[in-house]
């Protein structure tokens, strides 16, 4: 999701692009429609080599690449541990390719479990091994930029939400479900959480490009943190407000997160990004594009 639209935003204003994608990415078909780009195809435990595949010389290098991402890899140590080596990997593959500047995509996952407007610069306590790896990725990419030479910022997205995003995600999972006149089931969803349209959150990264300070660590979200249920109810309205929506069908996980607000102010004050996608908005948009594809909806 976030690949792909950086992509359009890079292309809207004006820039060379190469898509760096997994061999035999089942997800392909995404970059495939973008004839302006160049795709290469490079495992992420390849990166390093990444010169030997793409030719020329580049400003900037943003790394967004990270596996696995579902609920059991998320919780697996050694899995997650190789993602640091791989983030260190393309920090030296940026250097070979000549770029000044290296962006990693982070994560509130890193924080752990919070109250109130998480800001950038408080420590990290995070609880599960995605958290770590996360964690120690963007700290020690940060010294091995330093250390090369390169302008380093490492961008901890909070709840980025799209078309492109995984089925399993709540708002794609409620919208597919809706969109079918069927009861999503959910928790109490007493949550208080911060969601980012994807446009948004990736226009953010482009200014950390062209803006943000060596060395720092942003906060990419709204800076508005809403009830989860209100969130849900904004899409089942703009779907059909008749539907049933299953609250406390399901029970909170161990461990749930039950605040998650960014504190985004340094990312304005730096780069001048101010939200421009309302919720109300971005759902539309995604249930729009959603609706493009072959959703089995009911006759």
């Amino acid at each position: 999701m976030l690949g792909v639209s950086f992509i359009e935003e890079c292309l809207r204003r004006g820039d060379k692009v190469a898509a760096i994608i997994r061999p035999g990415s089942r997800k392909a078909h995404r970059v495939a429609e973008y004839a302006d780009i160049k795709t290469v195809e490079c495992d992420l435990r390849e990166i390093e080599k990444l010169s030997d595949f793409l030719e020329g010389s580049w400003d900037e290098f943003y790394h967004l690449g990270w596996g696995p991402t579902d609920r059991e890899g998320r919780g697996d140590p050694a899995l997650q541990d190789s993602n640091v080596e791989f983030t260190l990997n393309a920090v030296r593959s940026a250097k070979k390719l000549g770029c000044s500047f290296f962006a990693g995509a982070g994560s509130q996952a890193e924080y752990g479990r919070v109250t109130g407007v998480i800001p950038p610069d408080r420590p990290g306590t995070p609880e599960v091994a995605y958290g770590h790896a996360k964690y120690a990725a963007g700290n020690m990419s940060a010294l091995l930029c330093r250390d090369l030479g390169i302008r380093h910022v490492w961008a901890r997205f909070f709840s980025v939400y799209g078309a492109n995003d995984s089925s399993a995600t709540m708002i794609v999972y409620c919208i597919e479900k809706l969109l079918r006149k069927e009861k999503p089931s959910l928790t109490a969803c007493e949550q208080i959480w911060d969601y980012l349209y994807c446009a948004d959150a990736t226009r953010a990264l482009y200014l950390l490009g062209e803006k943000g300070r060596d060395q720092s660590v942003y906060n990419i979200g709204s800076g508005i943190g809403r009830p989860l249920s209100e969130f849900v109810k904004i899409i089942r309205d703009t779907i059909d407000p008749g539907l049933e929506l299953g609250f406390g069908d399901i029970p909170y996980q161990t461990g749930q997160v039950m605040h998650l607000c960014a504190d985004i102010r340094s990312l304005t004050e730096d780069t001048g990004f101010i939200p421009e996608v309302s919720f109300e908005e971005g759902v539309k948009r995604t249930i729009v594009q959603l609706k493009k594809r072959k959703i089995k909806l009911p006759l």
